[in-house]
């Protein structure tokens, strides 16, 4: 997992997007920042930039002239489960945003909701927050209220997740970053990795959305 302290020079961007000005202007912000970053116009070019390396970052958009960002996010999570994944895009439908952030995305901007700073966002993408426009984070809130019925009595925890590693799955529901949550907690942030690969293991999820799906699920935590 790469440390908070890791520079934007040292952090490699793949950007998928076929609007020509879109990507130019994010490019752009990104280089700017100091940024190392490849782009991509169609799914079919961003497979073959992940054949040639695989980026720390992957920004991507869903709707590719040749295919689904989807198919691009799923593959990306599947083989570099360390690439942190961002989708870009004008589709803010249930199912896609849904199945984005099932198949692996950790944030999700809508196009018409950029923010002022990208690099900055990336920056705390990388340092473990998943940025999310707020329209979306409210529909998430407004899907888990209506879907979600807590179960009576104690919380399930069929998983067996210790109190400890509870207490850092809140963490990630609400945003925090490693360092965050260690600071929380009282723990060394060298140790927070190792309790998440612990519950993924427990709750069988290979995210962090998947994992706060599934602890939601169980009753564990309460968004």
């Amino acid at each position: 997992m790469t440390d908070q302290g890791e520079t934007a020079g040292t952090i490699t961007i793949l950007l998928v997007e076929d609007d020509a000005p879109t990507c130019w202007r994010l490019q752009d912000a990104l280089v700017k920042a100091g940024y190392e970053v490849r782009t991509a116009g169609t799914l079919g070019e961003a497979r073959s930039a992940l054949n040639d390396a695989a980026p720390r970052v992957l920004l991507t958009d869903l709707r590719l002239p040749d295919g689904h960002g989807i198919e691009l996010i799923r593959e990306t999570r599947r083989r570099f489960p360390e690439t942190e994944i961002m989708v870009i895009s004008a589709l803010g439908d249930e199912e896609s945003v849904i199945s984005a952030i099932t198949v692996g995305a950790t944030g999700y901007l809508l196009k018409d909701a950029f923010p002022t700073d990208i690099a900055t966002t990336v920056r705390d993408l990388v340092a473990g927050h998943s940025p999310i426009s707020a329209s979306i984070a409210r529909f998430i809130v407004r899907r888990t209220q209506t879907s979600v019925e807590p179960p009576p009595g104690p919380a399930l925890n069929t998983a067996k997740l210790t109190p400890r590693e509870i207490d850092i799955l809140w963490g990630i529901a609400k945003g925090f970053s490693y360092a965050e949550i260690a600071g929380h907690l009282g723990l060394s942030r060298q140790t927070v990795p190792g309790h998440i690969k612990n519950i993924y293991r427990k709750l069988e999820v290979h995210t962090r959305s998947e994992a706060v799906f599934e602890a939601v699920q169980q009753g564990l935590i309460k968004l």
